[in-house]
């Protein structure tokens, strides 16, 4: 769980919420086997064991029993550091098993028959496979941002990645996979054969459409707060990542300018010169120091890592499992994002500042007293300024460029589900081939001036 104090009538929220996205969850899992696909990965073993012929037990009660397993695995694994608080995945995997059944018996007149037209059977499948997961994403999407509880299922792959210190991400795969073989296992050793109905096209559609629906959901159910907070604490709280930042909800009236910028444009100049003439701190490179202290890793290895996400690498993340807040993950990518989140959030409590890329922006776009800008060059001229700083020529300048700015959109879109360069995201765009440094610093200012006459105490 988080760290950020929450009183107790939120904590009652969040935890009567989850209660109704588990029997989500559970309802897009019901509605997802009955297209005849297969089951979800994480359904595969009681899946095929529920279908045995004379099987006592249901699907449900199967599946709190791989969850009770799931469960000693993590205090196996963790021992000390399993937090007391996960032993309500107990009292979780008891409630989601009894949905099970029920909603497997609520969807029970929805199961496709194979016997119908295959022209009109199979589409008919995949549509009601596409729209099972789509549910079971959205009910994953509001766990997440519920961030009370967790399903064992997802706090398994959650242990292991700790314990390997491993991408959450790349074990749930992993634990997905042998899964649904423990799935095919089960099928050969009861029924002596493949059966598509039992692990088919829907179990594999499903380890990534889910995902995928995921990432979709997720910037779109920030209307949730109003359902998990209270009304009297909601004011000033961070609608996306207040659990991942832990700052205070009150922000001072202090003047603040964010600066993004494109590789070679020269926006580290103007922020370093906008600070200066403001007489405030300039927070780049501290930012970098400051995260590697809290993530236990060198500044070398954050400078490397941070806003440089390839197109490979987004969209692995784009389809791969998202069933857990952000703060919780213990990939390099996350915890740099959490602890920079955090580090940001501090500074513009503290005092007037300009801070230097790293989202701060989006960090920050819930603070009235901030100047979100974007500086911007032509390609050739940033290529130049990369030639010139690291004497390299320009043809490999050029496609430093291109790559850095590649991995900052990419950053960018992974953490925000926004395109970097989105007019709609700042409150100024400039370009220094046409308004030079100097120019560009000589509008900020007037801008911040401006943004205090509107009314806001700068």
């Amino acid at each position: 769980m988080s760290n950020i104090k929450r009183s107790r009538a939120e904590w009652i929220r969040r935890y009567a919420s989850f209660v109704v996205i588990l029997f989500v969850i559970a309802f897009g899992t019901s509605l997802s086997i009955r297209a005849n696909l297969g089951s979800s990965p994480i359904s595969a073993p009681p899946y095929v064991l529920s279908l045995i012929p004379g099987m006592k037990l249901t699907m449900g009660q199967l599946t709190i029993c791989m969850h009770v397993f799931f469960i000693l695995t993590q205090i196996l694994l963790l021992r000390k550091d399993f937090e007391k608080r996960q032993l309500t995945q107990i009292l979780v995997s008891f409630l989601f098993g009894f949905y099970t059944d029920v909603t497997m018996w609520m969807t029970g007149f929805l199961q496709i028959p194979f016997d119908i037209n295959p022209a009109v059977g199979y589409p008919l499948r995949f549509v009601e496979l596409l729209i099972g997961g789509a549910i079971l994403a959205f009910g994953i999407a509001c766990e997440v941002r519920c961030d009370s509880l967790m399903l064992a299922g997802e706090g398994f792959p959650l242990a292991i990645a700790k314990f390997l210190k491993k991408d959450f991400g790349k074990v749930k795969i992993c634990t997905d996979t042998f899964l649904v073989s423990v799935g095919v296992v089960f099928m050969f050793v009861f029924f002596g054969h493949w059966d598509w109905k039992m692990v088919g096209a829907g179990t594999l559609v499903s380890m990534f459409y889910v995902g995928f629906m995921v990432r979709v959901f997720s910037p779109r159910i920030g209307w949730l707060d109003r359902i998990f907070i209270p009304k009297s604490e909601r004011a000033g709280q961070d609608s996306d990542q207040a659990s991942a930042a832990g700052a205070g909800s009150v922000w001072g009236n202090y003047r603040i300018v964010t600066i993004a910028r494109t590789y070679g444009s020269g926006g580290n100049e103007v922020g370093e010169e906008v600070a200066r003439r403001l007489g405030c701190p300039c927070y780049s490179r501290q930012i970098i120091d400051r995260t590697a202290a809290q993530i236990g890793r060198t500044p070398e290895f954050v400078a490397e890592n941070e806003q440089n996400i390839s197109t490979a690498k987004l969209w692995e993340m784009i389809f791969e499992d998202s069933g857990i807040p952000v703060s919780m993950n213990p990939s390099k990518d996350d915890a740099i994002y959490v602890s920079q989140s955090r580090t940001i959030r501090e500074l513009a409590h503290h005092g007037p500042c300009v801070i230097v890329g790293r989202l701060g922006n989006w960090i920050l776009r819930d603070n009235p007293h901030v100047l979100r800008v974007f500086v911007t060059s032509g390609p050739d001229s940033a290529a130049s300024r990369v030639a010139s700083r690291f004497n390299i020529p320009a043809e490999e300048a050029a496609r430093k460029v291109e790559r850095v700015n590649s991995g900052r959109a990419n950053h960018y879109r992974r953490y925000t589900g926004r395109q970097w360069t989105d007019i709609g995201e700042y409150d100024l765009m400039l370009n220094t081939d046409r308004v030079g440094i100097e120019g560009a610093v000589d509008i900020i200012l007037r801008a911040s001036k401006d943004l205090g006459q509107a009314g806001h105490a700068l």
